[in-house]
This record gives structure tokens, sequence and C-alpha cells, in this order.
């Protein structure tokens, strides 16, 4: 007596004879074709670049309070201008991304520490005051005392300025962003530090750069080391740091903060014009870095994929008939993706 064939036996033949599947794989949709979690609305152009401004200002009272402690006045005044510039820019961007200056008050109507933006808000209303004063105070000479106490206020804030734009990041549901939530205050820092050693470089003579110039190598060296450990954590999600506009821009910040550092560590002591394209090298590459993290955010918002292949390779047991493709970097169409070797 013959045996009927089961389904799983005539797939079997099937596929043995090279004939296509009738079940196709599954993709990862949304009803409507819309992605399965709302890609943030934040404008590139001011959010991003009030990540890059907050950054630099906040970093750069780090390096004003240092040059004001070692008697580097040429240096001090020059990064307290600017730290008042950019937060003063970053703000402006902020409040333009909101849409009414309102919005910007009503966050400090309450104290909210589980939030990054209250604590963001108040961060900001408290560190542009005091920039505001070393800066009018270094450039008029007047009032020594409150100057100085005034840079000491916004050193002290400085770090927190220039990182908690990647808490407020990673505390999103954006995949590329949450999935980096370790890694991402660290980048954010190095990057800082990287923009304000390239604006100290830019300002101020070679003779007071010394530290800036040392501080700008292990800034670039940071920001690569940040970003090949986030990309080595995400898995699949790590593709939109390393394709489209964001794997442009990141390369990028690579290229630009290595030649940087080098020709600061190498040249700009002895070369004025030297410190001067170090100085802008390292901006434009902390830049690139800033608006890179912010495209992969964006790219990972709007492809399903990387909401859903992540999220059921933690919670799916492992096992089956043989080996399968690692969750860790399949795609939805069977493929995997290439392991990156940073």
């Amino acid at each position: 007596m013959t045996r009927p064939d089961r389904p799983g036996d005539r797939r079997a033949r099937r596929s043995r004879k090279g004939e296509e599947l009738m079940v196709p794989r599954a993709e990862f949709e949304s009803y409507y074709g819309r992605p399965i979690i709302k890609a943030p609305s934040w404008s590139a152009r001011d959010i991003a670049g009030y990540f890059f401004l907050g950054g630099l200002a906040g970093a750069g009272s780090v390096l004003a309070a240092g040059a004001q402690l070692t008697g580097r006045t040429t240096l001090a005044t020059g990064m307290k201008v600017s730290s008042l510039a950019a937060v003063s820019l970053s703000t402006a961007a902020l409040v333009h991304d909101l849409g009414r200056p309102a919005r910007f008050g009503n966050m400090l109507r309450v104290i909210k520490p589980t939030s990054p933006m209250s604590v963001g808000s108040w961060l900001l209303s408290g560190y542009g005051p005091a920039a505001g004063v070393a800066a009018v105070c270094a450039i008029g000479g007047r009032l020594p005392r409150a100057g100085a106490a005034a840079t000491a206020a916004a050193g002290a804030l400085g770090p927190a300025v220039a990182t908690y734009t990647a808490v407020l990041a990673a505390d999103t549901a954006v995949p590329a962003w949450h999935g980096a939530h370790r890694e991402l205050p660290y980048l954010f820092a190095a990057s800082a530090t990287a923009a304000a050693s390239g604006m100290a470089l830019v300002l101020a003579p070679p003779g007071e750069t010394a530290p800036v110039r040392c501080a700008a190598v292990l800034a670039a060296a940071a920001d690569a080391a940040a970003t090949r450990a986030a990309k080595r954590r995400l898995g699949m999600v790590a593709e939109t740091y390393r394709e489209g506009r964001a794997g442009r821009l990141l390369h990028g910040a690579e290229l630009l903060l290595g030649a940087g550092a080098v020709t600061a560590a190498l040249a700009a002591r002895r070369s004025r014009a030297a410190a001067v394209a170090a100085g802008l090298a390292l901006l434009a590459g902390s830049a690139c870095t800033r608006f890179g993290v912010f495209a992969a955010g964006i790219a990972s918002a709007e492809d399903p994929a990387y909401t859903v292949v992540p999220q059921r390779a933690t919670k799916e047991p492992s096992g089956g008939p043989g080996p399968g493709p690692d969750p860790a970097t399949a795609r939805p169409d069977g493929r995997e993706t290439p392991q990156s070797t940073d």
C-alpha cells in the first residue's frame, strides 16, 4: 500500500526539483505600508545641528576652564566666546524645530528627572547664562571674580551639555539609537571634544595649544572606537551606519577626524596654517558624526525590518532542524548581512 504524500514531502520534492515554493517568504510590513514605529519628525538641519553645536559649546567650556587655570588667556577667551555663540545657535535651532519659543519655556514649568528633554532644558537654562557671563567678562576685562566663577560653572556643566543629547536620542524607540544606548554618550563626548579642539586650533596661537593637540588625537581615536563598538553591538541594524547617507557621512567623519588629528600632532605646533587646517577638519568631522548618527536613526525607523528582526531574535528560542542564519544578521529576504570587520 502506498503511503500518501504529506505536505512536507511534496514541498521537499518540489524544492529538490528546483521549483519555487508556493508559500513566499514573510515580509516585514505594516498597515498601509507605514513603518512600525513613527520616525522622529525632527528636522535634520535643526536637531542634528543642535546636537553638534551643543557638543561644541559644552566641550569648549571645559577647554576654556582648563586654559584659564593654566594661564592660556588667548585660548581661554576664544573658547568662552565660541561656546557662547555655539550654545546660542544651538538653542535657536531647538526653538526653531519646536515651532514656537513658548514651547521651550513650557519645558521649564516642571522638573522631570526621568525625561532627558526636561533635564536637558534645565541644563541649557543654567549653562547658557554662565557661558554668557564668562564670555562677557573675558571680553571686557572686568569683574574677574565673577568671570572666574562663571567659567568654573560653565566648565562643570559642559560635559553634561555635550552628552545629554545622546541620552535624549537613545531614550527613543529608534533602533539605531536605542540599540547603541551604551556607546552613544561616549561617541558624543568624543565628537564634542574633537569639535572643541578644532575650534581651539583655529582661534589660538600654536604656543597655547599643546594640550589641545593631545585632546584632538585622543578624541579622534575615541570617536572611531565608539563608532566601531556601536556597529558591533547593533547587529543587522548597523547597516544603517554603513549604508546610504549615514554611511557616507560617518565614513567622511572618520577620514576628516583622522586627517585633522594627524595634522594637529605633526604640523600644528610649527605652522599656523596647518593648525587652522587641522582645526577645520576636526570641526567638519565632528559635524559629520552628529549628522551621520541622526541619519542612521531616521533610516532605521523607516524600515520595519530593523524593528522586527532584532526583537524576534531576542524573544524566539533558538533551535529547530539544523543550523539557520544568525538572527542578529538575517535579513527579511533570507540573506545574511556580512559581518563587519570594524
